[in-house]
């Protein structure tokens, strides 16, 4: 085979893995979706369309689960001061998972008015995958505790996942491995008075899950390419000295 035909053909084996090994990294996927919030609170019942999306860090062993509102829900018949109000809620774990996990953010850090719509802020918890797979985060029951009261607002619309991981579990672990998700402490409730499902303890989402595996796997694709591109400088070079001997 002449060189020049060598030349070409390490050149294309270094491309196409280097493209194979870019296109093996996971990919998280994200998405906005509008929860239809129906509210049972004090002084009757309540209802409000939010956009929510989830988004998750990896973080040691886990994954940082950020639950994020775009628009307020509910409201009150007085103002709430500054830290009177306190959320949580639950995200609904799917895929190779189940289970729920409980998130939690700070009280309002402003006065909000009377009769206007109450901002939620971010809430977050901790999730430590039990089962290797594709896992889906959906938005779950919201509780709003405030001035000694407590309202709960359930999701009628059934909302679709507003994140899906590819996670791997701790240890291995496979589909027929155990079970459920894990969330750091557990808050909310089920009806106006009542405690709501929570997760389980958990421990410590490749950015927003598979971000560092993207980087680690594109900088060995990288590499590839490189070292393609080496052998072929190093070949041509071979073949034009080759030449000028004769």
């Amino acid at each position: 085979m002449s060189y020049q035909k060598r030349t070409a053909a390490l050149a294309s084996v270094a491309a196409l893995a280097g493209s194979a090994v870019l296109m093996s990294a996971p990919v998280a996927h994200a998405s906005v979706v509008d929860v239809n919030y129906q509210c049972k609170t004090p002084i009757g019942d309540k209802s409000a369309v939010s956009p929510i999306d989830i988004k998750g860090v990896k973080s040691g062993a886990g994954y940082r689960v950020t639950m994020s509102w775009q628009k307020g829900v509910s409201s009150s018949p007085v103002e709430l001061g500054k830290g009177a109000m306190s959320p949580s809620a639950t995200i609904v774990l799917g895929g190779a998972d189940s289970g729920t996990l409980a998130v939690s953010g700070p009280a309002n850090q402003a006065a909000i008015p009377a009769n206007t719509p109450i901002k939620i802020s971010d809430l977050t918890g901790t999730y430590t995958p039990k089962k290797t797979g594709k896992v889906t985060f959906t938005p779950g029951v919201l509780t709003i505790k405030a001035l000694g009261t407590t309202t709960t607002c359930t999701p009628s619309n059934t909302p679709g996942p507003a994140l899906t991981l590819d996670v791997t579990a701790a240890g291995g672990a496979s589909d027929s491995g155990s079970s459920g998700g894990s969330s750091a402490g557990s808050t909310g409730s089920t009806g106006s008075t009542g405690s709501a499902g929570s997760g389980s303890g958990g421990g410590t989402l490749p950015q927003t899950g598979p971000a560092d595996s993207a980087i680690a796997l594109g900088t060995l694709g990288a590499t590839v390419l490189l070292t393609g591109a080496a052998g072929t400088l190093w070949l041509t070079r071979r073949g034009r000295a080759g030449q000028a001997r004769r």
